[in-house]
């Protein structure tokens, strides 16, 4: 039987794994996803750590080996994450060289305490990204206006990354026009545009969650058959106009150079 993941990949997509935790990489779990079901890419953020963490006796040794160490709480969390971090990156290595840096990446995500602050994004960006140490990291940093201001720097500086919660239009083409200017300021210095970088994660269900539950609540009785059948469209829609910018954007004369 086809693996329908084989399909997908088939078909151009790439398969991310929004999921990471240690037994997934002790057990071989997701050695056998990526060699097998074609697992191209891992993404993490502090919640799959979170529960993680709390949910598996498998951090236990690590942890207290960290707090007799004498980190604090961040540190511990730190710690625990970039570990696991490594391991996913050095098993997407094959993935990696295989696109030549098209695919096989791992994603780390800043602190949400970051995400109305530039300067400590682009702190604590740098430092990840040097303590991990490997090639296919990206780090994660949220699209606020904060964020994206701080990702127009950080891939002008070489650095891959990950543009998470994009759920609007006006978000994505922010999130583009900083990817954009950071890579010609790359350029501009020498760098290599093939060696940078970078994904805009849009959402698509959370969208639907929120139109849906307002389109619920439309009171008049004569519009709730049209609301009932727009709901779980309103996403997806968002997504395809987004998709028609991205073609605009990065398949045009401005990109070609």
């Amino acid at each position: 039987m086809n693996n329908p993941l084989r399909q997908l990949g088939q078909l151009g997509q790439s398969i991310w794994y929004d999921n990471l935790n240690r037994e997934l990489l002790q057990s071989g779990e997701m050695k056998r996803m990526i060699e097998e079901d074609g697992v191209t890419g891992v993404t993490s953020n502090p919640s799959i750590f979170e529960k993680a963490i709390s949910g598996s006796k498998i951090y236990d040794n690590h942890l207290h080996e960290l707090v007799d160490e004498g980190d604090d709480v961040y540190g511990i969390y730190e710690g625990l994450a970039v570990e696991d971090i490594r391991q996913a990156a050095d098993l997407l290595v094959p993935v990696f060289e295989k696109t030549s840096g098209g695919d096989g990446y791992v994603s780390l995500e800043v602190s949400p305490d970051l995400a109305y602050d530039p300067e400590g994004t682009l702190d604590q960006v740098r430092h990840l990204f040097k303590l991990v140490d490997r090639k296919n990291l990206m780090i994660k940093v949220p699209a606020t206006k904060e964020g994206v201001t701080a990702v127009k720097v950080l891939i002008a500086e070489g650095i891959n990354i990950n543009v998470t919660l994009i759920f609007s239009l006006e978000q994505y083409r922010n999130t583009a026009a900083a990817y954009l200017e950071g890579l010609d300021s790359w350029i501009s210095s020498g760098g290599d545009p093939a060696a940078v970088a970078s994904v805009a994660s849009f959402f698509v269900s959370r969208v639907d969650t929120l139109v849906d539950e307002r389109l619920g609540e439309i009171p008049y009785p004569e519009m709730r058959s049209t609301a009932t059948n727009l709901m779980g469209k309103a996403a997806v829609a968002n997504a395809k106009i987004a998709y028609s910018l991205y073609k605009e954007l990065f398949h045009g004369e401005q990109f070609a150079s």
